[in-house]
């Protein structure tokens, strides 16, 4: 199969090129349009929900129209699809219109900066340009950013339940195909301080991370060598980066004594191992008890990484554990939990319980052909604000062509983000409407506010970025913005609600149109 042609422009769902074609026809085309893209609620992973997410993909979406062309074998493909009449579904006339515009470069994007903290209705990216081409990018953009967000969000998570101690992405053996580089990708983005996903970590200037499996253990057991010898094998190989699995049989029987013997061994020629890792039974209390011996054999600095369907619940379950019970073994609790890493693979390459991120791409607004480059005026009267009404009202669309303001509070903390017209002019005291419940609403005076902020920047796909700073700046920006955010909201269990709310400006355009469009 040509993957070049499955991954390319034609990455895109049937729906998208009909309606482009029928813009087309209609002469609407290269009329201008602005689309959002936003997500509806958090994950919600059963027994416990997000608060907050971290915006993740942008630059694999940048490559992605970056290098993406209509060319002649695509526009083929098209040219050989026929209706139930056996007639062409697309007309030569539009496939040359696709051919003429050849690519992507005539939309102006906006985006929240990766790694920020967003949350939901919030517009994450902003597209603006002629309506067939905005239209064709929805599928790919909710495709490249949707799933990012939800594993950096999952990753974030993970990271602040271990309360400091280093988490170790390794997913890619059960993670969705080719999603694995992605889930990889947006682990970093989340605050993973590295991946075993070797191609990825090469590909982002990380070093990959990585020991070995029980079934070296097996081999040398079989062949009458043991445990013992396994770990003496690898600690030859590899005498400065020794990190030994000690599980294959007995933890604490002969595991962990096992590689004691190793250690002093290594030792003896001049070099320090790195530690054990734990991948079954009672993670906690092995911890506990491996601590304990490490240290009484004098090796009070190898890590241990504990491993084995961990997710955010679990580590946290675990350290609680270890808080109770290692005073009964005469050990620092905090001593402990000190020296672990924890190598979190499928629930968060999967974001297991919470699977798929609800995030949409929506009209808001399209010019209204009255000359112009579609830029706007300072009021706006190019541009007609665009809603879509739904018997759900968490789902009705904020119309027009909008402004992000983060709001933060007199203490430093963000206490609202703010979607306000983008001409309009935000005076203070502010009044916070709720986007869908009416007559809800809060003000917040000068002295309430500490300051606020514009989240959404220019968005330029067709600069290329390093990689490698791509991720750590969105990991400083993570780290900035939860440094900011009230832990109430970034409680693992039941969060707080973080307000998202409407300017009176853009509550008034929204609760004008619903009655506008109940009329008809």
């Amino acid at each position: 199969m040509d993957r070049s042609l499955a991954e390319g422009v034609l990455y895109t769902d049937q729906y998208q090129l009909t309606m482009a074609q029928l813009y087309y026809r209609q002469g609407l085309a290269e009329r201008p349009a602005r689309f959002e893209h936003f997500f509806r609620r958090y994950p919600d992973y059963g027994r416990h929900q997000a608060g907050y997410c971290i915006n993740a993909g942008a630059a694999w979406l940048a490559d992605w129209i970056r290098t993406v062309r209509f060319d002649d074998a695509s526009l083929g493909q098209l040219r050989s699809h026929l209706n139930r009449e056996g007639e062409p579904l697309f007309g030569d006339d539009f496939l040359g219109w696709l051919s003429d515009v050849g690519d992507f470069s005539s939309l102006r994007l906006e985006a929240i900066p990766e790694g920020r903290v967003v949350h939901p209705n919030v517009p994450l990216t902003v597209v603006e340009g002629p309506l067939a081409l905005a239209q064709l990018l929805e599928t790919s953009l909710l495709n490249h950013l949707n799933f990012q967000t939800l594993i950096a969000t999952k990753a974030s998570r993970v990271v602040e339940a271990a309360r400091g101690g280093g988490v170790l992405e390794f997913g890619m053996r059960r993670a969705p195909e080719r999603g694995a580089t992605a889930a990889s990708r947006a682990s970093l983005v989340g605050g993973a301080f590295g991946s075993s996903n070797v191609g990825l970590s090469h590909a982002l200037g990380f070093t990959p991370m990585g020991t070995h499996a029980h079934s070296l253990v097996q081999v040398f057991m079989a062949l009458g060598e043991g445990e013992l010898g396994a770990f003496r094998a690898y600690a030859d190989l590899y005498p400065d980066d020794c990190l030994l699995l000690v599980d294959t049989i007995n933890t604490i029987g002969s595991g962990v004594p096992n590689a004691i013997t190793v250690f002093d061994e290594l030792r003896s020629r001049g070099h320090e191992p790195v530690g054990i890792r734990l991948d079954s039974g009672d993670l906690a209390h092995l911890a506990v008890r491996a601590s304990a011996m490490l240290d009484e054999a004098g090796f009070t600095e190898p890590i241990i990484v504990i491993s084995s369907s961990l997710d955010e619940i679990t580590i946290w379950q675990i350290l609680n554990q270890i808080t109770i019970e290692a005073p009964q073994y005469d050990q620092d609790p905090a001593r402990v939990i000190g020296r672990l890493v924890y190598g979190v693979g499928t629930r968060m390459a999967t974001s297991e319980g919470a699977p798929s991120l609800d995030g949409v791409y929506k009209l808001v607004a399209v010019h209204d052909g009255g000359g112009g480059d579609g830029a706007g005026t300072a009021d706006g009267r190019d541009w007609e604000p665009a809603i879509k009404l739904s018997d759900t009202p968490a789902k009705v669309v904020n119309p027009g062509r909008k402004k992000v303001w983060r709001i933060h509070s007199a203490r430093g903390t963000a206490t609202a983000d703010l979607l306000a017209l983008s001409d309009e002019t935000l005076i203070e005291p502010l009044v916070l409407h709720h986007p869908s419940a009416p007559g809800v609403a809060r003000t917040l005076t000068a002295t309430q506010i500490g300051g606020r902020e514009e989240l959404l920047e220019p968005f330029d796909p067709w600069t290329v970025v390093d990689e490698n700073e791509a991720v750590e700046a969105a990991r400083q920006r993570r780290l900035a913005d939860l440094d900011r955010l009230d832990v109430g909201v970034r409680r693992i269990v039941n969060p707080h609600v973080y307000h998202v709310s409407l300017s009176e400006g853009a509550w008034r355009l929204k609760h004008d149109l619903m009655a506008r469009m109940g009329e008809t």
